[in-house]
């Protein structure tokens, strides 16, 4: 059941957000048996150019295998994810992904890591480096290029691993708790760096965590999403500015607000 408190922010009107959609999920629904509740049902929600939608939920709502099925990774059993207007549902070089792990080739240096995908597509030598060089430099990891992964600290290879997908190009970057393993001092800076990232690259960014100060601190829009079955119970546009010269201030009225209503919208399920 959908949550009936006054809402103290605007919901999202779909059609009105930005002009151009890069994923559309329309009426997906996930079941593994006809006698079994399903894992998702009737998700349907845009990500448009240059959006960052956080998704919030409890643990066992569906957050990660609706990830999954937008990352082509798994098929919907209902409905359809589609990308510039095209169906797909197998893995596609415009949707790039960032798990919870870096899972970095451990042989491979930095910079390596970072080319991999793009020697695996016949990119020159010449066209790579260059290519490298640009993201390693946009993750402030320009002198860590020669080093393997087991010398870097764990925010680093993060940025290593968001570094490697973003090299790929993709037009929307699916992100599955990144900073979850991290403590709280390196997921802090890896926030920000994250954020320094998204304005720079203008990607459409979606971001799952358990986090409620990190989806205000990052999320332009905000999802949150309740179990049995999985599906979307809020979805409104963050009023709080997000940037590296003006950031969130926890400390104010409307910050602790948006925070309270969030997380007893969470332990509603």
């Amino acid at each position: 059941m959908a949550i009936s408190t006054t809402l103290p922010f605007e919901q999202v009107q779909h059609e009105q957000v930005h002009d151009r959609k890069i994923i559309e999920v329309k009426d997906v629904a996930l079941h593994y048996s006809p006698k079994q509740a399903p894992i998702l049902q009737n998700i349907q929600f845009n990500l448009h150019h240059n959006e960052f939608v956080c998704v919030l939920g409890p643990s066992g709502c569906g957050k990660s295998s609706l990830l999954n099925i937008i990352a082509g990774f798994q098929k919907a059993s209902l409905g359809g994810v589609f990308l510039n207007g095209q169906p797909y549902a197998k893995p596609n070089a415009d949707v790039g992904v960032v798990f919870q792990h870096h899972n970095l080739f451990p042989w491979m240096t930095i910079k390596n890591n970072v080319g991999f995908g793009l020697k695996m597509k016949g990119i020159s030598r010449e066209k790579r480096e260059k290519i490298v060089t640009h993201y390693l430099q946009l993750v402030d990891l320009q002198s860590s290029g020669n080093l393997l992964p087991h010398q870097l600290s764990g925010g680093m290879k993060q940025r290593a691993a968001i570094a490697r997908t973003l090299a790929a190009d993709p037009q929307a970057v699916l992100m599955d708790e990144p900073f979850s393993a991290l403590d709280a001092l390196t997921r802090e800076k890896m926030q920000h760096h994250l954020l320094s990232i998204w304005q720079k690259t203008k990607k459409s960014i979606f971001f799952i965590t358990h986090d409620v100060d990190e989806a205000l601190l990052l999320g332009t829009r905000i999802l949150v999403m309740q179990p049995s079955p999985g599906r979307i119970t809020i979805d409104f546009k963050n009023p709080l500015k997000r940037n590296l010269e003006d950031p969130v201030d926890f400390k104010t009225e409307k910050f602790q607000e948006l925070r309270t209503y969030l997380i007893d919208s969470i332990k509603k399920s």
